[in-house]
């Protein structure tokens, strides 16, 4: 049992997982939730139901990406859970579904908002994984769009901030759209004008909470600000100088965990320098699963 739950777990990707956690308290943190959070079960609520939430949709649209590459993965990745035989291709498929119906049951447990937002969520994942991600700028705009979303599960904790903040979701666009980019190099190595691209976005991320740090006059987001953009730029000039495989996934590895401080640097821009704290702390949690568990 305990081996069945690891091959589970290998195909979730846990620290991946950590990162869309992440994303939500953001999300939360912007919607202001914290300034008036008391330490009652009733105020813990809404942040657990879309915690599970985002857990089942981050998790069940990873298992599709396995799924639906089981074929290519034969050839490319024979060391996965799928064509290593350690799990059938039908448990992965039931597993999938159910944790992507796990976390549209928790968001519509919590509102009519949240539980479209994760509909939409589950939506966009599928349609990354069985289409998009095969074409170079649809793929990563499409994944980018799985992101900004899960921002917007957060922050529609408070319906009436999510209607203020919508457009917050452009951010972690940008951002995850870069990230996939980057990645289309992973196995057989990827040319410097993706990378280039990537490096650009990356600076207009940290441009963009830095102008809402400003705004709000939260300078500490600058704590979580310079470690993150060192996080994700030192293995991204590494993988430049020598663009292959290996470098250019330790490039990905990076941008995927490194959300956790962006995250950690939104909250603290809104003022919300507690969560941002307890966001930052996720990050080893994180880092500890991807030297056991595969990120990408």
């Amino acid at each position: 049992m305990a081996g069945k739950l690891t091959v589970y777990l290998r195909l979730m990707r846990p620290a991946n997982i950590v990162t869309s956690v992440a994303d939500v308290l953001a999300g939360i943190a912007i919607a202001g939730y914290f300034y008036h959070l008391t330490f009652t079960t009733n105020s813990f609520y809404p942040i657990i139901l879309l915690c599970l939430s985002t857990i089942g949709l981050y998790g069940g649209g990873i298992v599709f990406n396995d799924v639906f590459d089981a074929e290519l993965d034969k050839v490319e990745r024979p060391e996965r859970a799928i064509p290593s035989g350690l799990v059938s291709l039908k448990e992965a498929t039931f597993l999938g579904t159910f944790l992507l119906l796990w976390g549209i049951g928790f968001a519509f447990s919590y509102s009519n908002h949240a539980g479209a937002l994760a509909v939409g969520i589950a939506f966009f994942a599928l349609l990354y994984n069985k289409v998009s991600k095969h074409y170079a700028f649809v793929g990563p705009l499409n994944m980018g769009l799985c992101r900004g979303l899960n921002l917007l599960l957060g922050i529609s904790i408070a319906v009436t901030m999510l209607n203020h903040f919508y457009y917050l979701a452009v951010v972690p666009i940008l951002y995850i759209f870069s990230i996939t980019m980057i990645s289309q190099g992973e196995v057989h190595g990827g040319n410097k004008r993706n990378l280039y691209i990537g490096g650009v976005l990356y600076a207009i991320v940290i441009c963009a909470i830095l102008y809402f740090a400003i705004s709000y006059e939260q300078s500490a987001a600058i704590i979580f600000l310079l470690p993150f953009a060192w996080m994700i730029y030192r293995p991204l000039l590494n993988a430049i100088k020598n663009p292959v495989g290996l470098n250019i996934g330790k490039a990905v590895k990076a941008g995927v965990i490194s959300l956790i401080l962006m995250d950690a640097a939104w909250a603290a821009a809104f003022g919300g320098m507690w969560a941002a704290i307890f966001i930052a702390c996720l990050l080893p949690v994180s880092m500890r699963f991807a030297k056991v568990f595969a990120v990408t």
